[in-house]
Formats: C-alpha cells, sequence, structure tokens
C-alpha cells in the first residue's frame, strides 16, 4: 500500500539526523561538571516531526543514500584506532550494514510514549533511561577517556550508550549533538535488536535500522511513522518491534556479561562479570543438573521484569498488566541520586521481598580462645542447629556462632556484576537483656564507611602495584585479590567469637543480618567528595535469637516466613520520602521459631558451606545429618559423594552414589559425578555412558559437555571430542578448556588453521601465572581485610586478645573483629 509523501524533505531531515548539527569540539566529551539534569520529569529532547497526516515510506535507496552521506562524513575525522571498520571495538555492539547511523534515525522515547505512557513512566526512572548520564558512570568513563582516549570508551558505551557507538559521537573533535546522552538505552536500542551475537557481553547484539513498522512485505520501515499508520497496522508495528529473541535470557547477556579485551587495557582478556553464565548454572536455568537445589524455570525477565497493573496509557498491555520496564534489581544509588522516589520505593520492596537470602543462626561452639587446635574437625564440640537441641551458656564463656547465609533464590551470585562497587555485609551484633553490647561487627565509621573487618560479600580486584582499584578504572585491573560473593544456590558459613562478659544480663539478644548498599561509601566519595547526602542501606533480611544464661531449651519450629526488614541510613535527616515512608515507625518483632529452613536443610546449607570453604570433614559430617533426617533424599548422598570426590576419596563417594542412583535411578546429578569416579578407576565405557546419558537429558549444560569431551579425547574420538567442544562453545564462548582441547583436537584432526586460532584463544584467556603476585602484594598491605581471602577464618572479639596475658591468636584461627 502506497501513501503520498507530501514532506520528503522533512521525512529526510529525520533520517539524515536533524539531531546532527556542527558544534564545538568539545560537545562530544562532557565534562566532570556536566550538567544532569536531576529533575525527574524531566522529558527527553525529541527529534520527531510533526510530519504530515499522510506519507510514503521512503525508498530502500533513499535511506541507503542517506545513511550512506552521514557515514561518509563521520569516517572523515573517525578514529580508527582498533582498526579500519571496527567502530564499536573494544566494544561489540553492531548494527546491519556495519557503517554509522544517524542519531536522527533513532525514534525517540518520548515518540513511543504516545502510545506507551506507563513503558515510559517506568523506563524514564529506571537504570536503563539513565545508563549513561548518571554521575557514577561518568566519573569512571570521563577517566577513561581523559587517560586513553575517548575511542576506548567504546568498551563501556556499547552498552551504555550504543547510539553514541553506532552514531561514531565517540571520537575525538565529533560533530554530533549528543542530545541522546539523556536517554541512555532508548525504546530502540533493546527493540530493534535483530540478531544476538555468541554470548560473550560487551554489546554483543546487532541492531537494525531503527524502525517501529515493517511494510506489508515485511521490509523495515527506517525512523518515526505516523500514529494513525501503526493503529491502522498494529501487527506491522509489532514485526518491528518484538522478536522472539527479546524474552530470552540470552537478550539480556548482550550486556548483562562482560570482559576486559586487551585492546583495552593492553594487558590480556580478563574476565569482569558473567551474570548470564551464573543464571545459566544456577537452578533456575534448568540447563545445569549439578545444582544442590532445583526450581521452576525462570528467566532475567521473568523476575526484573515481572507483570504488574498498569496506570498510564498502555496500548501493549494484556489484560492490563503490563511487563515491567523499570527492570528492578539492586540500584537504589540511582533513583535516590534523582529522587525518583517511586522506583526506590519499588527497588526496595524488591529487594526485601523475604525470598531471595536466608540467615540462619546455625550452631554455637564453646571455646578457649588460647588453647591450641586439638580436633581435625570443627564440627567436634558444636551445638546445632539452634532451637533443635539444648544448651548451656555461662558468664565468662567464650562462644562461637555459626552464621550461614544461603543465597536462596537469586538466580545469579551475591553480589553480580560491578560487585567492587555495590557492597552488601554480614552485621551481627551480641547484647544483652538492658542493651548493653557486647560484639558488634559489620558497623558502619563515623564517616560512613564500613567496618574494614565486616564480612562483606564483594572483591578486591588490584593493579600492578599491588593497589586496589579503587575508582573502576577496569582498564588496570590485572588479578583480584579475593573475591567473596556467593554463587547462585549456595551458601556461605560466617564465624563470629565473643566472649560472654562476667556482668552480661540475660538472655543475649545475637542478630545477623545482610545489609545492602549501593554504592559502597569510598566510591561515592570519589563521585561527590566526603560532603555528600547518606545513600541508603536496606536490610534485607536478618535473623535474631535470644539466648539464655544457662538453660536453654528446644524450640518448637513454625513454618518459615519473611523475617523483618527494615531501611536504615547514616543521617535519616536525609533520607528522601521513600526512604522515611519505608522505615518502620517501630522495630518489628520477629517469631524467633518461624524463620529456619526445615532442619535437613539447614544441616545440607552448612554442608554445602563447609564444601566451598574446603572442610571436608565436616561437610562430610553435615550431609550425613541430612540424610539421617530425609533417608529417601538422593542428593543428600550425592552430596556426601561430592565432598569424597573433591577429598580424593574415590572409594568411598562411589558407594554414596549407588546409594543415591538407588533411590532415584537414573538421577543425572549422581550419574555425573559417578562418570568422574568411573575415570578415576580407569573405567573409561562407564564413565562415556554416563556422561552421554546427563548430555542427553541437559544439552546444554556446560560442565557435562566439557567432561564428555575430555572422556572422547582420551578415547581418540576425535570427532566426537570436537563435538563436545564446539557445542561448549556456544554455551560459554569464553570456555578456557575449550580452546586448549579444540587445539588439540584440530590439530590432530590435520586443521591447523583452526588450532591455531583456538591455541591464541587459548593464551589469550587462560590466568596469568603472575598476576597473584598483585594480590599478594595487597594483601600484605591490608592485614585487616586480608583474612577474607582465607577460606575458613573466625570474626573475632580483638579484646579477646588484649586481654591480660592471653598469646595472640593462632595461624589456624584468623583474628577478625
Amino acid at each position: 500500500m502506497k501513501f503520498r509523501l507530501a514532506h520528503r524533505n522533512a521525512f529526510a531531515a529525520i533520517l539524515v539526523g536533524s539531531c546532527l548539527s556542527m558544534l564545538p569540539s568539545s560537545a562530544q566529551t562532557p565534562s566532570d561538571s556536566y550538567p544532569v539534569n536531576k529533575d525527574p520529569n524531566a522529558q527527553p529532547q525529541s527529534c520527531e516531526s510533526s510530519g504530515p497526516k499522510t506519507y510514503t515510506p521512503p525508498s530502500p535507496a533513499d535511506a541507503s543514500s542517506a545513511r550512506k552521506e552521514y557515514a561518509d562524513h563521520v569516517r572523515e575525522t573517525y578514529n580508527f584506532h582498533f582498526g579500519q571498520g571496527n567502530i564499536s571495538t573494544p566494544g561489540n555492539a553492531k548494527v546491519v550494514g556495519d557503517d554509522f547511523v544517524q542519531p536522527g534515525a533513532f525514534p525517540t522515547a518520548k515518540y513511543c510514549s504516545k502510545c506507551h505512557a506507563e513503558a515510559y513512566s517506568q523506563w524514564r526512572q529506571a537504570l536503563h533511561s539513565n545508563s549513561f548520564r548518571t554521575p557514577f558512570y561518568r566519573t569512571s568513563v570521563n577517566i577513561l577517556a581523559r587517560t586513553k582516549g575517548i575511542e576506548f570508551t567504546r568498551h563501556c558505551d556499547s552498552c551504555h550508550n550504543p547510539i553514541g557507538v553506532l552514531s561514531g559521537a565517540l571520537t575525538q573533535n565529533s560533530q554530533v549533538d549528543r542530545a541522546f546522552d539523556e536517554d541512555g538505552l532508548t525504546c530502540t536500542t533493546c527493540h530493534d535488536v535483530q540478531q544476538l551475537q555468541p554470548t560473550v557481553g560487551n554489546g554483543a547484539f546487532v541492531l537494525g535500522i531503527p524502525s517501529v513498522m515493517v511494510d506489508e512485505n515485511g521490509n523495515r520501515i527506517p525512523g518515526q511513522v505516523p500514529y494513525d499508520e501503526i493503529f491502522k497496522h498494529p501487527d506491522r508495528h509489532s514485526k518491528a518491534v518484538i522478536k522472539d529473541l527479546n524474552r530470552t535470557p540470552e537478550f539480556c547477556s548482550a550486556c548483562h556479561k562482560a570482559n576486559l579485551p586487551s585492546p583495552l587495557n593492553d594487558y590480556k582478556f580478563i574476565r569482569a562479570f558473567t551474570v548470564f553464565d551464573e543464571w545459566q548454572n544456577s537452578k533456575f536455568s534448568q540447563r545445569n543438573p549439578l545444582t544442590f537445589y532445583t526450581a521452576d524455570l525462570t528467566t532475567c525477565q521473568g523476575c526484573h521484569m515481572k507483570r504488574g497493573p498498569i496506570t498510564h496509557v498502555e496500548w501493549g498491555s494484556k489484560n492490563g498488566t503490563f511487563a515491567s520496564h523499570r527492570w528492578l534489581a539492586g540500584n537504589t544509588a540511582v533513583p535516590f541520586y534523582y529522587g525518583f522516589d517511586e522506583q526506590l520505593k519499588k527497588t526496595i520492596d524488591f529487594l526485601q521481598s523475604g525470598t531471595y537470602l536466608n540467615v540462619d543462626l546455625f550452631g554455637i561452639k564453646k571455646v578457649d580462645p588460647w588453647a591450641a587446635a586439638e580436633s581435625t574437625s570443627y564440627s567436634d564440640g558444636l551445638t546445632a542447629p539452634l532451637g533443635s537441641v539444648p544448651f548451656q551458656l555461662k558468664a565468662n564463656d567464650t562462644v562461637e556462632t555459626m552464621v550461614v547465609v544461603q543465597n536462596k533464590n537469586i538466580g545469579h551470585s551475591l553480589i553480580p556484576e560491578v560487585r567492587d562497587l555495590y557492597e552488601a555485609w554480614v552485621e551481627f551484633e551480641v547484647k544483652d537483656s538492658d542493651g548493653a553490647e557486647i560484639y558488634h561487627s559489620g558497623f558502619l565509621q563515623a564517616d560512613g564507611s564500613l567496618d574494614p573487618r565486616a564480612h562483606s560479600f564483594t572483591n578486591r580486584p588490584v593493579n600492578t602495584d599491588g593497589q586496589f582499584v579503587d575508582n573502576h578504572k577496569v582498564w588496570t585491573i590485572h588479578s583480584v585479590a579475593y573475591d567473596s560473593t556467593v554463587p547462585a544456590g549456595r551458601s556461605v558459613l560466617v564465624r563470629y567469637q565473643f566472649r560472654i562478659p562476667p556482668n552480661a544480663k540475660g538472655p543475649l539478644n545475637v542478630t545477623a543480618r545482610v545489609n545492602y548498599r549501593h554504592l559502597r561509601q569510598s566510591y561515592l566519595n570519589n563521585v561527590f567528595g566526603k560532603n555528600h547526602p547518606a545513600y541508603p542501606i536496606i536490610e534485607i533480611t536478618e535473623r535474631t535469637r535470644s539466648l539464655n544464661l544457662g538453660d536453654n531449651t528446644v524450640t518448637p519450629q513454625a513454618p518459615q516466613n519473611v523475617a523483618s526488614q527494615s531501611v536504615t541510613s547514616q543521617n535519616p535527616a536525609s533520607q528522601s520520602p521513600a526512604l522515611q515512608s519505608a522505615t518502620p515507625q517501630t522495630p518489628a518483632t520477629p517469631n524467633l521459631a518461624s524463620q529456619d529452613n526445615p532442619e535437613w536443610m539447614r544441616w545440607n546449607n552448612f554442608g554445602i558451606a563447609c564444601l566451598d570453604q574446603v572442610q571436608y570433614a565436616d561437610a562430610v559430617n553435615a550431609f550425613s545429618q541430612v540424610v539421617k533426617l530425609r533417608p529417601d533424599y538422593a542428593d543428600g548422598y550425592t552430596n556426601i559423594a561430592l565432598t569424597n570426590i573433591l577429598w580424593e576419596k574415590y572409594g568411598s563417594a562411589r558407594g554414596s552414589l549407588e546409594k543415591a542412583l538407588a533411590l532415584s535411578p537414573g538421577n543425572v546429578r549422581a550419574l555425573y559425578y559417578m562418570a568422574l569416579v568411573e575415570r578415576r578407576t580407569g573405567n573409561s565405557a562407564a564413565e562415556v555412558a554416563d556422561l552421554e546419558k546427563v548430555v542427553a537429558q541437559y544439552p546444554k549444560s556446560s560442565d557435562a559437555r566439557r567432561e564428555l569431551g575430555k572422556s572422547y579425547y582420551r578415547l581418540n574420538r576425535l570427532e566426537d571430542a570436537k563435538v563436545q567442544f564446539e557445542t561448549l562453545q556456544t554455551i560459554e564462548p569464553d570456555d578456557v578448556a575449550a580452546h586448549y582441547n579444540l587445539s588439540l583436537v584440530y590439530a590432530r584432526l590435520g586443521m591447523d588453521d583452526k588450532a591455531s586460532e583456538q591455541a591464541t584463544l587459548f593464551a589469550e584467556k587462560k590466568a596469568d601465572p603472575n598476576s597473584p603476585t598483585y594480590s599478594l602484594e595487597f594483601l600484605r598491605d591490608h592485614p585487616e581485610i586480608s583474612t577474607e581471602s582465607v577460606p575458613w577464618h573466625t570474626h573475632k572479639d580483638l579484646s579477646l586478645d588484649l586481654a591480660g596475658n592471653a598469646p595472640q591468636s593462632s595461624s589456624s584461627t584468623v583474628g577478625k573483629q
């Protein structure tokens, strides 16, 4: 169907880029004092034309000619530092045609808001629309631009500002009007994605020519079209802006996975964050047979884009509900900074939904802090689980408390992504009945910074000088001193040791809570200086128990419910209305017996935590308690076997796996670990048969594919091995074992070019054997936090070491406050 083009020149102005103008060279790289509009009701600048009432879509030749004219103009002065034609390197963003596209060709969010007011109102307060303009992002990316050059920021902006990258704005002396900076990831940067690249991140998508409609033949119509045409042909609008890939986790992986490539750091490939891979390995993906627990399939969108009722005009709604375009997660800093109170409150509610973490005051142990260790098992003398066994306490006892934090229902690690900037930690507090503080770890210091001896879920990237990369200068990272985050579905054990004073009044109230702040104080200081409002601290979950001085009896267990939750701030007067309304007026009093997992699960989580901390005897003991409580639980026996495999006790592992398979014939988790046992005993046929069964049921399991590939290679089944490792690379393109093994397989198959390519990728992506040196320098200079790199350590009341003539703590117990 044809429509008369009454204002062809007006359309051409939009297509060529009415947002393109001749500006001073400084416009393309705003300074640190870049003026940011903090008005929450601010509307983005529009490139939209009022347009005619009727129009004819431009011919493909006209559209192509206009784009070529623009691209040729940009190319004249563009800095192709990373090679001619590489417009986004060291990022990965691409656009159909592999050439620059006019920024004015992208329909604006304001244009879309005509029919999608609900989506627009949510998006405007969400992180996506503010992905570029925030001072938190601009601080670090501006340092990169100043120190290495604006062309290097294409790495970051491939996700944070793809229009800037693909329009050619990120070069010296650019003349592109960057009004689009205010919109960050606008509607069409997601809804124009036509294809996904391999899941390597850093903007691994391919945009089409920005369109909101296709013609009667399915060809994309560039730019904005009159609303009447969309109403006449809503099906053609949907075909232009929605694809099946939009609903997949792989779609999110394009930016929610990142690495630091050698063109950026002049060093080598370093993994930055791998949220997509963490999801693949979680119970929610149903792609991994090795998870400790199972769950229904939940994608990224299923958690972060839940449907809800609409309050504005929304033609994309169904039955009065709409998939959230707030993408609620953990970013409280952006809505707090801009005063987006609705977004902030919904983010807090999301974090405090009570389903993501579980904190368990699992057990206690009375110890002599100055006695030499006599037992090889930490579980000796352990009273656990609390509430299920009686015990006694008295004044002057030194008590070690075991706190188990379970990453129960997060589809990725705690903390994900840029974990060096986020701040989550355990606050542990002991008070007597008069409120006198006996012990406190994880408090805030007077300057708002976190107690440096707190147990935090973070990491510490360091540079070649062994210094913490404090300002998110990711291109300087050469090593990670430690990473104490909790993977999806796993648990961590945190130990606290305190002494009960002789004058303490019982009962003692022991509280462990997980707090969260976005961002850490030192980074906020880097951005604003030390004189800035206190950013919100969210209590995600907590557990309190009362311990009597004297007898403590068994407490009946009730069904689990949500723990008390609160929001705190260093300075309540500085809180936004959202924080004030979210803060309880009176402290909540949870049912102390109602927050625990079932007893078998408490033991199971304790065992998982011991396993991850390389305490194999304690893990076996814990998992043995699980099967006593649940003798029908096949995974309990598999967990014992897994521990024994890591302990290199393969005979014991086989016996446990046989019990698991007797309870659950064909259990793929047990079969996987049985294959590893068969390998150690030389039974190759059984090894391969078991792994083939696992791969048949879990074809996207990276672990199963990797191990089956190794098994085939050992049997000289090179073609079969090749298939497994090539498939593994479609699941995880950066898998180092796949690169290494394919280099061997290709070489033996006479595929020399491919072998060389894989060998090069292996050398580029494998860990630098010298990098631990930088970590050791950092840990040596920071003894107050160096113990976080030790899997098994105790947070200790320092007064225990200072009292009287008591000796200092031994090397087997790392003293921490």
